[in-house]
């Protein structure tokens, strides 16, 4: 399993993350920040452990997140 945190607190709402990953990030309708869906959440919004086959495509989003919010290991 792959560890992530979501700094949702500077999270900018562009999308980039949930329209890359859908399998693992969405929008949080409540705060339009993004969040881990519900399937891999552990505890809070922006904390979650996804399956080996989500790796790649965690870490493309975090490579693609303009304000550098998403957290996986390298």
């Amino acid at each position: 399993m792959v560890k992530v945190v979501i700094d949702r607190d500077g999270c900018i709402s562009c999308g980039a993350c949930w329209t890359s990953c859908p399998e693992f990030f969405r929008e949080n309708i409540e705060d339009n920040r993004s969040s881990v869906i519900e399937k891999y959440m552990e505890g809070n919004l922006g904390e979650g452990e996804a399956p080996p086959e989500l790796e790649d495509c965690i870490k493309g989003s975090a490579e693609q997140c303009p304000v550098q919010v998403i957290h996986a290991p390298p």
